[in-house]
């Protein structure tokens, strides 16, 4: 039996991190968090790695569709916060987010990475932005390349 499996050293990506603007302080964690993972795993983040800011969660698959579309990246990371509030919202943003970013994965058969937090609170938010809970931008990253390590392999056997 062949056994693939992606590597945790980068093998040569280019990543796209799309953004949330809304709840950017949380974001801004995320995305220290990715750069730091990609940078430690050997990805040339001044040269490798592109930032789209969007406005927010909702926003994310449609700019994710455009990066991948475009063939430049072989993985695109989606971070930001979804904060629950007072209204059904919050299930409404969270559920498209996550659904759209996985559609455009498979629609492009790329590896499109959920890294947005989905919370009932700011406290969990920050928590899971780099404090007691890890950074979850850096899970995410973390993620990318090692499925990044994966496709590449997976093309290199054609087969």
């Amino acid at each position: 039996m062949r056994v693939f499996e992606g590597q945790m050293v980068d093998a040569g990506g280019r990543y796209a991190l799309v953004a949330g603007r809304f709840n950017d302080f949380i974001t801004h964690r995320l995305i220290e968090g990715a750069e730091d993972i990609l940078r430690r795993h050997g990805v040339n983040t001044e040269t490798h790695v592109d930032l789209v800011w969007v406005p927010g969660a909702y926003e994310m698959p449609v700019a994710c569709d455009k990066l991948a579309a475009s063939g430049r990246y072989d993985a695109v990371i989606a971070l930001g916060a979804v904060i629950r509030g007072a209204t059904p919202h919050f299930d409404f943003v969270s559920g498209q987010a996550a659904a759209g970013v996985q559609a455009v994965g498979t629609k492009h058969g790329l590896p499109c990475i959920f890294g947005v937090l989905t919370t009932d609170t700011i406290e969990q938010a920050i928590e899971r932005a780099g404090t007691k809970a890890g950074n979850n931008g850096a899970h995410a990253a973390r993620t990318a390349v090692e499925m990044v390590s994966l496709f590449k392999a997976l093309e290199a056997d054609n087969g």
